[in-house]
């Protein structure tokens, strides 16, 4: 499905293996790998991609810091440190909204045109999938309606659960 004339789409799939100019990584304050998504793009990515991670010195929540891609398809990788859901009321959705508009900010900095998002911070850190899919497509569509170099955002999901809530979010969020 697309929003936004083509310029977003949402679908099911491996993010390790799209075509596009970054992908983004659901990564942990150390930025040296996990499990997860981020484990999936340390292992395909190769042992490289840990080695200039060890340079960068981690990042806090709500930041993002940009890789080359080394084995992957995506020239480059944007770690993105989503934050740990407790109730949204210690400052969980503006870390989120951080995280998201952080990397759209890299991928127009570093001539990326196309990108791929995994749900940040829906995993192992809790984030309720529906309120995070509605930060994260309010964050996206805000940025790309006045960001022409960004040509095309995947948001990209595992599962068809996770697929149908965040297609059912995004077609709320295109409707306000």
């Amino acid at each position: 499905m697309d929003y936004l004339d083509g310029r977003i789409e949402i679908m099911e799939g491996d993010i390790t293996r799209l075509d596009v100019d970054a992908i983004v990584n659901a990564a942990n304050k150390t930025l040296l790998g996990g499990g997860g998504v981020d484990g999936a793009i340390h292992k395909a990515a190769g042992p490289k991609l840990l080695e200039e991670t060890r340079t960068l010195g981690g990042a806090r929540t709500g930041e993002a810091k940009i890789t080359a891609g080394y084995k992957l398809s995506a020239r480059h990788v944007i770690h993105a440190v989503g934050p740990v859901y407790h109730d949204g009321k210690h400052g969980e959705p503006d870390l989120l909204a951080g995280a998201y508009r952080t990397c759209l900010e890299l991928a127009s900095q570093n001539a990326c045109a196309t990108l791929a998002f995994p749900a940040i911070s829906t995993g192992v850190y809790g984030y309720p999938r529906e309120p995070a899919a509605r930060i994260a497509f309010r964050t996206i569509i805000a940025y790309v309606e006045q960001h022409p170099e960004i040509k095309l955002v995947r948001y990209v999901l595992y599962g068809a659960a996770a697929l149908a809530a965040h297609q059912r979010v995004l077609d709320q969020v295109r409707m306000e």
